[in-house]
């Protein structure tokens, strides 16, 4: 203790650190909590029965914070304009906000609103030959993100949200009319696609040279075939950039929820995915014209709708297919409706014998998962099954969309959505891949409820081969994903589907509204300007509920110490040297990267500095209008001033001056603490001459009073 103690008073006077870790401030409230966060709110228990501890929270109590880049300590808002999914929108800084909501609460805010036209040009690696095209966008919105500045290895995310729609009474929305517990219907007055998600640090997103090949890897082997496409292989002996050696990494995804309209995914997005022999089976186009009879499952080509499913053409196959014994359950804080519930027994008896139909039909022909693999085994050790909607609730259902084939523009491999042709010379600037990326997804139903009223969706991550991610809304836990089912996969007699490791990256938050041509929700005209010709009644009061607003009241992180870890740079998977030599791939001219020092939300400069022990502390910040601001910028950092920066990071006392006055310090430091800890009283004695004592920048300045303790500050001078 007395070491430690002395580490962290001689630190910024020597211009070295001993111990490189973040100290818990004076006030008892540790570097990444807001001091807002409720009591009630310091610790959870899982959906499982633990008890984990708050690490992290931002409860947005202040208005009018500054999300543009260095303007936060945890946030940065983006300006760009969307390139994935056939977006629609144009991201701006001045889209997140934070307000105080009609209802008196804290909250950030994320705007949506129509534009008559964003022009701008963007660089297109994709087109031929690649270059800058002009590009018009009707859509202006926000999107913002922790990305390098806070990430977590494991935990229990909750956040409180309310999802953006056309709920004013001017929109004409039928669903408003119901109760708030009734499902939505109407999928044409709910146009955006919000999403509250996680992604690996090593790929920032919309930064697609960040991403490609990185995004979305969860995979820790030497595959030489796979070593063109994994950016950062585990064949590597001697990766650099502070990497471990033979160590596969990546940015895989964790949706908390994605998607709008009717119903909400929730789902993990990994590579390498599945080789097509364990996939379904592909739609026969001698037999449905249309491709896409998988999203509607009505598919008339046999396996092609559920995996699984029927049984007899799955069993040929002689091994399993897709993620097996994933869970589903219904959300019950739905109103029921009589005519979904199912039987459990009936539903476990058909699987066992074996399901004939193609599709599912039939109430209880199948899970209500529409999984042909749903675990059907019994809930947290209740009497209800996963798998089966006995209740008759918003039941989750397995997405059709399990995955996209990525390329880069010059690759011929057929299974790329536009293969270029053998012998054909294509201009490509990025360096050639061709990877599976799989989907593991559940679309669930949400009550109005989500639309007009904040709502608790969390995830419960354990990263370990022993593992799972469980999705749990308004305290029902709904979906999950057992480790085993990404690193046990089905095989086949050549052992040829990869072994997936169950995410494990330093992943970092992001919240944002988005709009595409290419979702099932989407907004009128997609393409165009909103209205369109002006000339749909309808259609013209569902785009003047625009400006549409995500807002979220609280995001909150728990933890298990013994096992989770928060930043994102652990020892365990680094990423800051790749990032820094790689730092143009991470920003642009609009969306520089700059650190922020301080910052954090505090009531009192307590908050704001070190509080290494009791008896004694380090004024390193003070709280300014609610925010941290470092005194010592260049020794102590972080959003409460009470990260200790490394000797290559600082900056101070030469080190001339330091070898001449360390020995003074070291003395006077020394006599403080054992005045300190042995007898309180005898500093008083002392009182002139600490105070007439300077090293470098610093000041020892004794505070202590009559009685037997003292506390020691230092102050710059």
């Amino acid at each position: 203790m007395i070491l430690v103690v002395l580490c962290v008073l001689l630190a910024p006077l020597l211009q070295i650190v001993c111990i490189s870790t973040d100290f818990r401030t004076a006030s008892g409230h540790s570097a990444w909590v807001d001091p807002e966060t409720p009591s009630s709110a310091q610790q959870i228990e899982t959906s499982r029965g633990q008890v984990w501890a708050l690490t992290f929270s931002d409860e947005f109590n202040t208005p009018q914070r500054d999300f543009r880049p260095g303007g936060d300590h945890l946030w940065t808002a983006i300006e760009i304009p969307d390139g994935v999914n056939a977006a629609l929108e144009y991201y701006s800084f001045n889209m997140t906000s934070t307000i105080k909501d009609s209802d008196g609460r804290g909250v950030l805010q994320i705007e949506t609103r129509t534009e008559e036209n964003i022009t701008f040009q963007v660089y297109n690696a994709y087109a031929s030959p690649p270059g800058y095209m002009n590009h018009s966008m009707y859509y202006r919105s926000g999107m913002i993100q922790t990305w390098n500045k806070f990430c977590f290895q494991g935990g229990l995310l909750e956040v409180m949200a309310k999802l953006p729609g056309a709920i004013n009474k001017e929109s004409g929305n039928p669903d408003l009319a119901g109760d708030v517990l009734n499902r939505v219907e109407k999928i044409e007055y709910y146009p955006t696609w919000p999403g509250i998600w996680l992604m690996g640090n090593l790929g920032r997103a919309l930064f697609t040279d960040s991403t490609n090949r990185m995004w979305p890897w969860s995979y820790n082997e030497c595959n030489y075939d796979l070593k063109k496409d994994q950016r950062i292989s585990a064949c590597d002996r001697n990766p650099g950039f502070g990497l471990n050696p033979r160590q596969g990494r990546g940015a895989p995804e964790i949706d908390l929820i994605e998607g709008g309209g009717v119903a909400i995914s929730t789902s993990i997005q990994i590579a390498p995915g599945m080789p097509p022999q364990f996939r379904l089976f592909p739609p026969d186009k001698n037999i449905d014209s249309n491709v896409y009879c998988v999203y509607a499952r009505g598919c008339q080509t046999l396996g092609a709708n559920v995996p699984g499913v029927p049984t007899f053409v799955y069993e040929k196959r002689g091994h399993g297919s897709w993620y097996q014994d994933l869970k589903y359950f219904p959300n019950t804080n739905c109103n029921p409706v009589g005519s979904l519930k199912q039987s459990a027994a009936a539903v476990i008896q058909n699987r066992e014998i074996g399901v004939t139909s193609n599709n599912c039909t039939g109430l209880n022909t199948c899970s209500a998962s529409y999984d042909g693999n749903a675990y059907l085994g019994k809930k947290d050790n209740t009497s209800k099954y996963w798998g089966v909607n006995e209740d008759g609730g918003c039941m989750p259902v397995m997405n059709a969309y399990q995955g996209s084939y990525l390329c880069d523009p010059a690759n011929t491999n057929s299974r790329c959505t536009e293969p270029k042709k053998e012998g054909n010379v294509v201009e490509s600037v990025l360096p050639s891949f061709n990877y599976q990326m799989d989907a593991i997804s559940a679309n669930s139903e949400i009550p109005l409820k989500a639309y007009t009223g904040y709502m608790k969706y969390q995830i419960e991550w354990i990263p370990s081969s022993t593992g799972y991610i469980r999705w749990i809304l308004d305290d029902v836990a709904i979906f999950e994903i057992a480790a085993e089912s990404l690193t046990s996969p089905p095989q086949d007699s050549s052992n040829s589907n990869f072994h997936k490791v169950m995410v494990e990256e330093p992943m970092y938050i992001i919240f944002n509204v988005a709009l595409s041509t290419s979702w099932g929700s989407k907004p009128p005209n997609p393409g165009k300007p909103c209205k369109g010709d002006g000339t749909d009644a309808k259609i013209n009061k569902i785009c003047d509920a625009f400006p549409m607003y995500m807002k979220v009241d609280y995001v909150r992180l728990y933890q298990d110490a013994s096992s989770m870890r928060i930043g994102c740079d652990p020892a365990s998977h680094p990423t800051k040297t790749w990032i820094d030599e790689h730092l143009s791939e991470y920003q642009d001219s609009n969306n520089p990267v700059k650190s922020v020092v301080g910052q954090g939300s505090c009531r009192h400069d307590d908050d704001c500095s070190v509080g290494a022990f009791s008896a004694a502390f380090m004024r390193t910040g003070k709280c300014v209008k609610k925010r941290c601001q470092c005194l010592f910028p260049s020794s102590w950092v972080g959003p409460r001033c009470t990260t200790s920066l490394d000797l290559d990071a600082q900056s101070g006392p030469s080190v001339t001056s330091s070898l001449i006055f360390g020995s003074i310090a070291v003395a006077v430091m020394l006599l403080a603490l054992y005045n300190i800890l042995f007898t309180g009283k005898a500093i008083r004695h002392n009182r002139e001459f600490l105070k007439a004592v300077s090293v470098g920048d610093y000041e020892l300045v004794d505070l202590s009073q009559a009685s037997d303790s003292a506390d020691v500050t230092i102050k710059a001078i």
